[in-house]
């Protein structure tokens, strides 16, 4: 079958086979993006006078009726078709005739592959966001849950100072909560409408970019249309940042976990059913969720060096192996969004251990306590440190073990209520209602 842009000569099939790739893998994921581009596209056509109020209805019904088989899992993009944008304009004229070949107008692939990208990825952010969310509001819930329970604090992975476990689960939910400030920045410059910039140099028709802007819920357009290309591979850069940084805080805490469930720490503790055996070690309780989920966060904190080398030294305009770019940024979403909703998971069954201190080895975690008692009583600090130090070196270092500490967030002031304000704050800048309000009313 003749693709959508080729004339009189046929393309060497070793070199169409190379150039797809696997556009039609990934492509699937973007086609109900593509129809909705299409159905805002259309709609500006009929305003413009670019297509008549009959043919803008018969490709608006049957825009629907294949959004519709997609959603419902009926769509597939044929061997012979190259991409989502020329299955779905090859459905339009096979059922409407003309009209369905007049949807491109005043559109080059380049645009419709960019709004269809920026529709995904805005949608795969509101997953992310979502996931992202349900781990924050569970470590809260723990850590408050947990927050009179201590357990040793380490620096260079030796016994360092007292900790909690409120301080521990709130650590990473705070954490969480500043990924999401590099969410809502690559959310931002997401949502920006592209469609119009057609093949990079905009087009000699009318087009009214404002109204598609408005029926797709975009915040504002990328008003420049050589910046409108030159933001494929920029986008996807700065999402690589933001999905990347959410990695970095699951890694960490993958790592803690691992280390925890070790029979040396013994901190926390899981079902048996969440861990895994031995093949000839029957007492082994491995820690497989969280040692996979480290491997893969830790792979996606090289994605976006992956990206920048895929784009680095471009000149502006487009060029092929920017399609290149959905082979790293799909399956990203994909193993972030599942790392995410196994953390939850795991952390909905885990136990923690309350006796941790009992054992004598921690002693040491009140050196800086002793110090503090004594410079509170007048004792110069380091005065009192030389004491205490000279005390644990004879072996007369016996502290009490309790813990003063009442400053911000600290073990005695969590301050778990402002942190949930701050992230709460940050979720409602998104503004997802707009978006699935636009949505909605473009598809029914």
């Amino acid at each position: 079958m003749a693709k959508i842009w080729q004339k009189s000569v046929t393309v060497n099939e070793l070199v169409e086979n190379f150039t797809v790739g696997r556009d039609r893998e990934f492509d699937l994921q973007m086609a109900a993006f593509d129809v909705l581009g299409s159905l805002a596209h259309t709609q500006m056509l009929e305003s413009i006078g670019l297509m008549s109020a009959n043919d803008l209805q018969l490709v608006q019904q049957e825009l629907k009726n294949i959004y519709k088989d997609i959603e419902q899992g009926n769509f597939t993009i044929e061997p012979e078709v190259e991409d989502v944008h020329s299955q779905v304009e090859m459905l339009l004229t096979q059922r409407i005739g003309d009209a369905g070949k007049k949807i491109h107008s005043g559109r080059s692939r380049n645009d419709q592959v960019l709004v269809d990208l920026k529709l995904f990825f805005r949608h795969e952010l509101q997953d992310v966001v979502e996931e992202t969310e349900k781990l924050f509001r569970l470590l809260i819930e723990l850590s408050e849950k947990h927050k009179d329970i201590l357990l040793p604090g380490y620096t260079h992975l030796q016994v360092a100072m007292p900790s909690s476990f409120g301080l521990w689960f709130g650590a990473y939910a705070e954490s969480l909560a500043d990924d999401l400030e590099l969410v809502l920045a690559a959310y931002k410059i997401t949502n920006k409408n592209p469609l119009g910039s057609a093949a990079g140099y905009g087009s000699s028709f009318p087009l009214n970019r404002t109204l598609t802007t408005e029926l797709l819920g975009f915040d504002s357009l990328n008003y420049n249309v050589v910046y409108a290309q030159m933001g494929r591979g920029k986008t996807e850069r700065i999402i690589a940042q933001a999905l990347s940084s959410i990695a970095a805080t699951l890694a960490k805490m993958a790592m803690d976990q691992a280390l925890y469930l070790s029979q040396n720490f013994a901190f926390v503790s899981y079902p048996d059913t969440l861990t895994t055996g031995s093949s000839i070690m029957p007492h082994k309780k491995n820690p497989d969720v969280w040692e996979i989920m480290r491997g893969k966060c830790n792979r996606l904190q090289a994605l976006p060096t992956d990206v920048a080398m895929m784009t680095t030294n471009l000149p502006s305009g487009y060029h092929r192996e920017l399609q290149l770019l959905k082979e790293l940024l799909f399956p990203a979403f994909t193993d972030l969004k599942n790392c995410l909703h196994m953390a939850t998971f795991m952390l909905q069954n885990i136990t923690v251990n309350a006796d941790i201190l009992n054992d004598p080895k921690y002693a040491y975690l009140f050196s800086v306590e002793e110090v503090n008692r004594m410079v509170l009583n007048g004792t110069p600090f380091r005065d009192a440190y030389k004491q205490i130090g000279a005390a644990i070196e004879q072996g007369n270092f016996n502290p009490d073990k309790q813990v003063n500490h009442t400053h911000e967030g600290s073990i005695g002031d969590l301050m778990n209520a402002e942190i949930t304000a701050a992230f709460d704050k940050l979720v409602g800048s998104f503004d997802f209602g707009k978006v699935e309000k636009a949505v909605e009313k473009l598809v029914f």
